[in-house]
């Protein structure tokens, strides 16, 4: 069997097409890279697009008691540039609903103008070490991971400690 090299880019439908463009170039620091009334390609990287948002004027409401995508997810290069631009989007007004340490990584995750769940990220762990953990235990006991408070771990690094201890996966954190 093959396998796709990489994962290429999601495609968004809206009715709320300017504010949706508007909040997703902001979530991914992305540029648009080609752009109309109806169809807008957005990249943050040197892929010629990673999202796409498409404007369809009259569609119902999202039904979140409806099967389809529980959210999406990027993975930041480090824990400060994820605490970087956690504390750029909260300086816009844009908070996320939940922040975890799931054991294997940090995240925080939002919702968009649609209601569409993104989770933004930082590995907390090499490949090997998460194939441990999410074999162990710990992670069989509670495989969603532990509530974290961001504010509190950002002024604990900013005051110097340590990278490993900010992303130990313990209740206290």
């Amino acid at each position: 069997m093959v396998a796709p090299v990489k994962f290429a880019h999601v495609v968004l439908k809206t009715s709320r097409y300017g504010e949706m463009l508007e909040w997703w170039c902001r979530l991914l620091d992305a540029k648009v890279r080609h752009g109309s009334d109806f169809i807008s390609f957005l990249s943050y990287d040197d892929e010629h697009h990673r999202l796409a948002i498409v404007n369809f004027p009259n569609l119902e409401a999202p039904n979140q008691t409806s099967a389809g995508v529980e959210h999406v997810a990027f993975t930041f290069a480090s824990l400060d540039d994820l605490f970087s631009k956690y504390e750029e989007l909260s300086a816009a007004g844009v908070l996320p609903y939940w922040t975890i340490n799931h054991g294997m990584t940090l995240s925080a995750y939002y919702r968009d103008p649609d209601g569409n769940q993104v989770e933004l990220q930082v590995d907390s762990m090499d490949n090997q070490q998460a194939d441990a953990f999410m074999n162990s235990p710990t992670f069989a006991t509670n495989p969603i991971g532990i509530d974290v408070d961001f504010p509190s771990l950002i002024t604990k690094r900013k005051s110097g400690v340590a990278l490993e201890e900010l992303l130990a996966y313990r209740s206290d954190s």
